[in-house]
């Protein structure tokens, strides 16, 4: 069911620096050419010609978009048709989402002079008559000081009008008169934050884009927030395809465990989506078309059924419903045969292979990118560690391989096929191997699985 694509594509060379308009029409356009490689087995080698039977679709295929330009073009896609309108919500249930507006501060910062620490307010020179009460941090107004008065304050606590400084607890001392020494030489204003020292009414603290942290939160809250303004989290649907599933027990009968139901979702919130289905449609055409038809979310996300195979239907279905397809199969092991299309105005579909690690591969390659645009989060900056070994390529595709960080070197796991889940399971991130493979001690592009990393919005909850 889930064999490697063979569907038309893009060139490497057609779909550099295009963009998504462009792209589809050498996706329509482009010749069909007879199949020269087989399916891939996981080492990044293909097992030669496969011998399709007479007028098979399978027989041809487009050539595949290069796995950089399939990232592009769903970056793009993203960008070129989401409209989506920002939401306000409250300050604890915008952590990971990006500000849709600026957060211009609603007040002054420190709103009032505050003390900077526990010690006393003094005025004038010392030694300093200390008076009995104390301020303390929540209260009204103090009464105001006069020269060679001091009064103990606590920190936060409202300065009294009239202060020269704050003298810190460890650098004064009483004497038996009751009397105030500073034991530090002391400067004018020392100690003490005056209002509007972080910012002033109206100032602009982050500009719209800004992802919300929890740093971002607790200046919001400082300046007076309960809500901000972001981007909605993306709605993504989840449609798990194959009567061969199982959703409990072991397998049996031909039948096997869905790897991906379970593994897709919370991947998915990790990547910043509101995951707002998981429906399982199994191979029926008609009910893949209907959810397909009926879903509002801003991304579709099918499992399997992306070849050409009797029971492969997702390319029939989005012919049916009049979608564009944007990319449709991609240079890289495993994945082969993933695609992205358009379903509708503000709506697009990304096929998953049905082979979990291939599936992964499809999620990190199309989905990623389209629901970071969609998020209107930055994309990550690129980095590149050394390979601890040697990593065997493919001829003519990218391979993307797990591995786990040690120090300053990448080192690539074992049980990388495309049925496999065992190395990403261990891994800390992808390691993207160029066409031809990679030497040992090689600069290689990692891709960070989002929980290996400290970026907001990672929830799997």
């Amino acid at each position: 069911m889930t064999a490697p694509g063979t569907r038309a594509e893009a060139s490497a060379e057609d779909t550099d620096d295009l963009d998504v308009e462009e792209a589809l029409a050498l996706v329509r356009d482009a010749h069909r050419e007879p199949r020269d490689d087989g399916p891939d087995d996981g080492t990044g080698r293909t097992s030669g010609p496969a011998a399709q039977p007479p007028g098979d679709r399978s027989a041809e295929r487009h050539r595949a978009t290069p796995w950089p330009h399939a990232r592009e073009i769903a970056a793009r896609a993203a960008r070129s048709r989401a409209r989506r309108a920002p939401v306000c919500v409250p300050l604890g249930d915008a952590l990971g989402l990006a500000l849709a507006a600026p957060l211009d501060a609603l007040t002054d910062l420190p709103s009032f002079d505050t003390s900077a620490m526990d010690g006393w307010a003094v005025a004038g020179p010392g030694p300093w008559q200390v008076r009995e009460e104390g301020v303390l941090a929540g209260h009204a107004q103090p009464e105001p000081l006069t020269d060679g008065e001091a009064v103990r304050i606590a920190t936060g606590a409202r300065i009294p009008a009239d202060t020269t400084a704050v003298l810190r607890s460890e650098h004064g001392r009483i004497d038996a008169q009751g009397r105030l020494h500073t034991t530090r030489e002391m400067l004018h204003g020392q100690d003490i934050r005056p209002r509007g020292q972080e910012c002033r009414s109206g100032d602009q603290l982050l500009p719209v884009g800004t992802l919300v942290t929890p740093a971002v939160l607790g200046l919001a809250a400082a300046a007076g927030y309960d809500t901000v303004t972001v981007v909605p989290r993306p709605r993504v649907e989840v449609l798990v395809l194959g009567d061969e599933l199982l959703t409990e027990g072991l397998p049996h009968d031909g039948l096997i465990r869905d790897a991906l139901g379970p593994m897709l979702p919370p991947w998915l919130r990790a990547l910043g989506a509101d995951v707002v289905a998981v429906r399982r449609i199994g191979d029926d055409a008609r009910a893949l078309q209907k959810a397909v038809t009926r879903s509002a979310a801003d991304l579709i996300v099918t499992t399997g059924g992306t070849a050409s195979g009797p029971v492969d239907h997702v390319h029939p279905v989005l012919e049916r419903v009049g979608a564009e397809l944007l990319v449709d199969g991609v240079k890289v092991r495993p994945g082969h045969p993933m695609l992205l299309a358009r379903t509708k105005d503000h709506q697009h579909l990304v096929g998953l292979p049905g082979n979990p690690l291939a599936a992964v591969s499809g999620l990190l390659t199309l989905a990623e990118p389209l629901l970071r645009t969609l998020a209107a989060h930055p994309a990550p900056e690129p980095y590149s560690l050394p390979l601890r070994e040697a990593v065997q390529g493919h001829p003519h595709d990218t391979r993307l391989v797990p591995v786990v960080l040690r120090g300053d070197l990448a080192v690539p796991l074992h049980y990388n096929g495309p049925a496999m889940l065992r190395g990403i399971a261990a891994a800390d991130a992808l390691a993207v191997v160029r066409p031809g493979g990679a030497r040992q001690g090689e600069e290689t592009e990692l891709l960070d699985l989002p929980w290996a990393t400290a970026g907001m919005g990672v929830c799997f909850t």
